[in-house]
């Protein structure tokens, strides 16, 4: 892991990441893999492989990857010339009262988020050890997650240094024993599905829903690259190259065996045990940067060290693990209407009024109503306009706060 890694120590909660805290490629795209490499990818890929032909699952990943990738490409590159996480980026265009808006949602959502995740490596536990009662493998689990985040970016680095290649040796083992087991790859793009089909559009919808709230997270991360190039280049190799292997990790299994549940797949090839404790290191990491943006969220609105906001944060998701956990389906979309919008003002105001964010004479408004405006938007059209509804959300909070800054003036 490289030296300047190891030596950032400090998370920066309140200020721009200094030149001796920032890092290089190597780093950042091992924090940004294990960031984007998740099992609910896993599982969402199986759901959509058991659904479409092979040749229509591999365009509907590609285009919901590109269209996550151009999203989370444009935060990582403004994180790259500011050094600023996601709330304080939303000090110049909510306003410096006006952050505690996107700080709030982000930290709440992301709390549920780790709980999911907690709930989603403690559930297949029990499934294997019913003699353990359930609260006991969820609290253990959430408490562990809770600790590394507590320590910051370099535990996140070291984490991630470890589990990254244990999902991609997990995924390719599970892929061949599936092509193997039914006779080449030609069998895998030649299967028609048994589920319900998909239309391409819901599937393209479904790539993109599977991580646009968490990528709107992605400046809390790379804001630590030491130039806007490493921090875009590794959020896209992550989220259009690794998001991508996820869900083919998912699909190939899901659509030769006809069981879109990861975990059974792996269990039918006897790699369950093994499955198990990877998956749980996959989860481990995203849960680690859930729990680390949102602790910085909270730290954006209480003016508290991120590390007390954490341990808040991990109590809070462990409690409510298995109630999210059972109605995963609703907290998804509620993610996907509420988050979007937040990414897509912080990218229209960076591009508006550049200048600003090198003026260190610049003075923070205590309230952008346009802002607040177009977030409300976005997150209206989430929810009715038909279509990919966090695409629509990121389109139409980019026009409104566009109108907004030309015709009101924007006179912070």
């Amino acid at each position: 892991m490289e030296k300047t890694v190891q030596n950032a120590s400090r998370d920066y909660e309140f200020s721009a990441v200094q030149d001796d805290g920032r890092s290089g490629m190597w780093s950042m795209l091992i924090i940004m893999l294990g960031f984007s490499f998740f099992s609910a990818s896993m599982w969402a890929g199986g759901t959509i492989g058991s659904a479409l032909t092979s040749p229509a699952f591999i365009a509907a990943v590609l285009l919901g990857n590109l269209l996550l990738s151009c999203y989370t490409g444009l935060l990582a590159y403004i994180a790259g010339k500011t050094h600023l996480s996601t709330h304080l980026l939303a000090h110049y265009s909510f306003g410096r009262k006006g952050s505690y808006l996107p700080s709030l949602l982000l930290a709440v959502t992301q709390t549920g988020w780790f709980g999911v995740g907690v709930a989603m490596f403690a559930v297949p536990v029990s499934k294997l050890f019913p003699e353990v009662p359930l609260w006991i493998l969820v609290w253990g689990a959430g408490l562990l997650m809770t600790s590394t985040a507590y320590f910051g970016i370099r535990a996140l680095a070291w984490l991630s240094a470890v589990a990254v290649p244990a999902i991609i040796i997990l995924g390719c083992m599970s892929m061949q024993m599936a092509i193997n087991d039914f006779g080449g790859w030609r069998e895998w793009l030649e299967v028609v599905p048994a589920a319900e089909p998909m239309s391409l559009m819901t599937a393209v919808g479904l790539v993109v829903a599977s991580f646009i709230s968490g990528g709107t997270l992605t400046p809390d991360f790379v804001r630590f690259s030491r130039n806007a190039k490493i921090s875009v280049t590794s959020t896209v190799v992550a989220f259009f190259i690794g998001n991508s292997l996820m869900f083919l990790f998912g699909a190939v299994g899901a659509a030769l065996y006809q069981l879109n549940d990861i975990s059974e797949v792996l269990f039918r090839q006897g790699l369950i045990v093994f499955g198990i404790i990877v998956l749980g290191l996959n989860i481990w990491t995203t849960n680690d940067n859930a729990i680390y943006a949102s602790g910085l969220g909270l730290s954006n609105v209480f003016k508290l060290p991120k590390r007390y906001m954490v341990l808040v944060i991990g109590i809070v998701g462990t409690a409510s693990a298995i109630f999210l956990y059972n109605n995963f389906v609703d907290w998804l979309n509620v993610l996907n209407a509420m988050l979007p919008s937040i990414g897509a003002v912080i990218i229209a105001d960076y591009f508006i009024h550049r200048s600003r964010y090198t003026d260190p004479s610049y003075r923070f408004s205590e309230l952008n109503v346009g802002a607040v405006a177009a977030w409300f938007v976005g997150v209206v059209c989430a929810l009715t306009l038909p279509g990919i509804a966090c695409v629509n959300s990121v389109v139409a909070s980019i026009v409104v706060y566009v109108l907004w800054s030309r015709f009101a003036g924007n006179k912070r």
